[in-house]
């Protein structure tokens, strides 16, 4: 086994064993955190050590054991996650910038991945749709648009946009080129109309001309 797999097999592991229950005392426990956290997070800060959970799961006996025992691991997630130990455990984790910067970088070409492959898939798609047409997603969502931290969250981001330097200058760019325009057709009308009183003018003056030619006969 190549330290890279060996590598991937650990971190596992360690996902496993960060949402095990212990049963020792309070200071033992804190001690076990800041530990587990500092291992965690150098692991996923490393290249080898995100290459090297990326090959593990990459792997053809990987996916089929993993397929295989899809149910087992399912439960056992499940059942552990649920745990209260297991809910504390995880929210005091996520709760650490320096853990869940490491963990977003380690897992940000995943989930694109991830997030690329689901929404090119047509059944994914449609399962989506559907979730956002359920009545009560559709009210969380209303409930969540009309919140009033959401919406000082869109002023603040309208606001930002507004004073960005590449804003203003697409701005700029636009309003340009619109006035560009405008200037072409309002020249390219004016062009028009004298082409077209000119030869008014001259139609006029052929036919005077006839007539006199018609009194003298």
């Amino acid at each position: 086994m190549t330290l890279k797999k060996l590598t991937g097999f650990i971190l596992l592991g360690l996902f496993i064993l960060l949402t095990a229950c212990t049963q020792s005392d309070q200071s033992s426990q804190n001690t076990d955190y800041e530990t587990t956290k500092k291992m965690v997070v150098d692991i996923l800060k490393t290249d080898d050590g995100k290459k090297a959970v990326k090959d593990l799961l990459t792997e053809e006996d990987m996916k089929n054991e993993l397929i295989l025992n899809a149910q087992v691991v399912k439960d056992t997630i499940e059942q552990t996650l649920q745990s209260e130990k297991s809910i504390e455990y995880w929210t005091k984790l996520f709760e650490d910038p320096s853990f869940v910067q490491a963990y977003t970088k380690a897992t940000e070409d995943s989930m694109k991945e991830l997030m690329t492959g689901l929404l090119s898939d047509s059944t994914y798609k449609e399962q989506l749709i559907k979730i956002f047409q359920e009545p009560k997603m559709q009210e969380t969502i209303v409930q969540a648009l009309s919140s009033q931290a959401f919406k000082a969250h869109l002023e603040k981001t309208i606001q930002e946009t507004l004073e960005s330097p590449l804003f203003k200058a697409k701005m700029t760019e636009t309003l340009l080129k619109a006035a560009e325009k405008a200037q072409q057709s309002e020249g390219g009308q004016g062009q028009g109309q004298e082409q077209g009183g000119g030869d008014s003018g001259g139609g006029q003056s052929g036919g005077g001309s006839d007539s006199s030619a018609g009194a003298g006969g």
